[in-house]
């Protein structure tokens, strides 16, 4: 049973140590991480951006992704990831459903994200729930990490 919990300032503390397993698991931590991650108040909620938690009944939080405005209505999925005492038990996927089913009213012209190859599984499953690649997006906002070299659109929006 997970719930789902908005961004408050006693949650950034999971915010960072969320992201920051997973990103030096596979990759370095790059600057834009680091300042992201840990002032994700400043960062996103105050440039008017949304953030969720995934909090399951006996684990506690064990997942958080966001939504980075770019600007009007344009919106970056980012910052999404899964403690890994909790892979397994499909919380990746229910979170992205219910980030997907809070965007039509807040990225309402286009929703993206930036990723990397080795993220097979992510991949997949932004695939699965309706995300495709897209050039465009690659050219228009690929070179804010050094590691991207996936883009994709949500079709919904």
């Amino acid at each position: 049973m997970l719930r789902f919990l908005p961004f408050s300032a006693d949650l950034a503390p999971y915010f960072d140590s969320i992201n920051r397993e997973w990103i030096e698991t596979m990759f370095a931590l790059e600057p834009v991480d680091e300042q992201v991650i840990s002032s994700p108040q400043s960062c996103i909620i105050d440039q008017g951006g949304h953030i969720w938690f995934a909090q399951h009944q006996t684990l506690g939080v064990v997942g958080t992704c966001a939504l980075m405005k770019k600007s009007d209505g344009i919106f970056e999925l980012t910052k999404m990831g899964v403690v890994s005492s909790a892979r397994g038990l499909k919380v990746g996927e229910a979170l992205l459903k219910h980030v997907i089913e809070q965007a039509p009213t807040i990225a309402h012209k286009t929703l993206f994200l930036l990723t990397n190859k080795k993220c097979e599984a992510a991949i997949h499953l932004y695939e699965k729930n309706g995300f495709a690649h897209c050039n465009t997006i690659m050219q228009q906002y690929g070179d804010a990490y050094a590691r991207c070299d996936v883009a994709m659109r949500y079709r919904g929006i």
